[in-house]
Formats: structure tokens, sequence, C-alpha cells
């Protein structure tokens, strides 16, 4: 059995496109899984601990189940860890710490939801939420975008605007503006993104601020709930990790990114629509990346 820590997988220094193609690769094989809704447990307050169980079609004889906490006060704010087996021999093949895969799958995620799902016009990409998942979204969403002339919108907390502009500013493609409301983070918005780990209420109570075909990725899903009966289309990873959201039976229309991706139905279909996109995380995605990183190593 192989012990693999973050400092192994960040020292491989895989870079944001590879995470977005190996996401697209999961969500192609999904409906080949066994993938049962993750398992969410409150101990105290907002605080999380979920299971994230899952197996790989039969080529791979894997299974995989990531536990991922959320604590108040930790840092960083998410911790997780996989256990892998072999789906033959039923033996521990892994113990592997799932803290660069959590950001960089999540991201990568988010990424690809915008690269599929966004308005054909789009140049106005709104962010609130600059941490890990901030970070990780933005570097695979640049990464492959490098010919598409785009501004970014930054939502000012501390000085974490300041410094993420900073950390970006190679990008030749990239403007950027920084500003103080989360009214004038979404106005005239083209995509807006929350990275946002913990939400009270509404981010944004006039639904009249979100502009015809604009699309909002609420990576962690708070608040936007506001819009889910509002918007014309929704679209998650799966259906079993949303269908007990409040408003889920009111979507005008929903489906699945997979579906999306493979031609099955339609995404994006004309310029004027608003699209939600939930991308809650599936342990797929995580363990596309362990197997993928495992190989890596050996």
């Amino acid at each position: 059995m192989k012990i693999i820590d973050n400092k192994e997988i960040t020292a491989l220094q895989i870079k944001p496109e590879i995470c977005v193609d190996w996401v697209k690769e999961a969500f192609l094989i999904k409906n080949r899984c066994l993938l049962p809704p993750k398992i969410s447990l409150h101990p105290q307050g907002s605080d999380f601990i979920n299971t994230m169980p899952c197996i790989l079609p039969s080529e791979f004889h894997t299974f995989g189940c990531k536990v991922v906490t959320r604590i108040k006060g930790q840092h960083p704010a998410i911790n997780s860890e996989m256990v892998m087996f072999d789906t033959l021999t039923g033996k521990m093949t892994a113990l592997v710490n799932t803290d660069w895969i959590t950001a960089m799958r999540t991201g990568a995620v988010a990424a690809l939801a915008i690269n599929t799902l966004r308005s054909s016009e789009a140049k106005i990409y709104s962010f609130v939420g600059l941490g890990v998942m901030g970070h990780s979204t933005l570097d695979c969403l640049l990464s492959t975008n490098r010919e598409h002339k785009m501004t970014i919108r930054l939502k000012r907390y501390k000085n974490h605007a300041e410094t993420t502009k900073a950390r970006y500013s190679a990008y030749q493609n990239v403007s950027f503006e920084i500003v103080d409301t989360m009214e004038d983070l979404i106005r005239d918005a083209d995509v807006v993104v929350s990275c946002i780990t913990d939400a009270e209420g509404f981010l944004v109570e006039d639904i009249n601020l979100f502009k015809h075909g604009v699309l909002v990725v609420p990576v962690h899903t708070r608040g936007f709930q506001n819009c889910d009966t509002v918007f014309d289309k929704v679209f998650a990873d799966d259906e079993g990790h949303v269908s007990g959201f409040k408003y889920f039976s009111q979507f005008r229309k929903f489906g699945e990114i997979a579906d999306v991706l493979s031609g099955k139905i339609p995404g994006r279909e004309n310029n004027n629509e608003r699209i939600l996109s939930y991308n809650i995380g599936l342990g797929l995605h995580d363990l596309v990346f362990a197997h993928r990183i495992l190989k890596y190593l050996n």
C-alpha cells in the first residue's frame, strides 16, 4: 500500500489544463461508474464531514472513498483524505492526501463548466471568494483561455483582490477590475463565480442585476438560491447530489454537465439564457485524479 502526501503530489507540478482534461474524462465515464450521492454529516453549526465513495468502470478495477471536512477555524478551510482499493482483490492500494486534488478538481470543474456554458459573447468574469478554491478556478480558467480577451472583476476583501491581481499579472490577455459591493460585482457580468465557503442568506437580493445571458457558478452552492426558480436552466455534476435542494422541483429546466459534454442534451442554446451551474463536487473526480497521480508516481 502506498501513502501519498500532499508534498509528493504538488512536486509533480501538474498543469491546470491537464486538470481540466482529467475532469472532462471523468464526466465522460460517469455513466459507467458506481457513484452514490455523498453523505454529509454536520457535527456542529455549518461544519461538515462528507463521505464520497465511487467505483470506476471495470477496466480501472478501482474503488475510492474520500472523506472531506470543513471545520470552522481550520486552515486550509477544507481538508481531505482518500482510501483506494483494488476491486479485484479487495486490498487497499493507497492512502492519498487529497487537499491539492480537492482544490484543483474543483477549480477544473468550474472552469470546464464556464468554458462549456458561458455566452459566446462573454467578456466580464466576476469572482467573489479569492482563497484556495478561487485561485484554483482562476488557474484553470486562465490556462484554458490564453487566446481570449477577458476582464476579471474581483470583489474586494482585505487585500485578497490586490494579491490575486498581482498573482495573474503575467497574463497579457487579462485585465482586472476591483469593486467594493456585490451589486457592482454582478452588474453587467457575463460569468459570476462564487467561491465563498459559507454564506448567510442571498448574496444578491435583486435578481434583475443578473443580465440576460449570464452564467452563475456557485462553487460551494451558497447564496444564489433566489436564482433557482428564475433562471432558464440549471446544470449540476449529478442529479442525486442536488435533488434534495429546496427548489429542485421548481427548476425550469435541469440537466447534468456530463450529458452536455457527451452531446446527449444541449447546454446553452442562445446568448440570452440565464444559467446556473451547481458544481457540487464528485468523488469520481477525486478518484480519477488519484488514479492518474498514482500512475505518475509508479
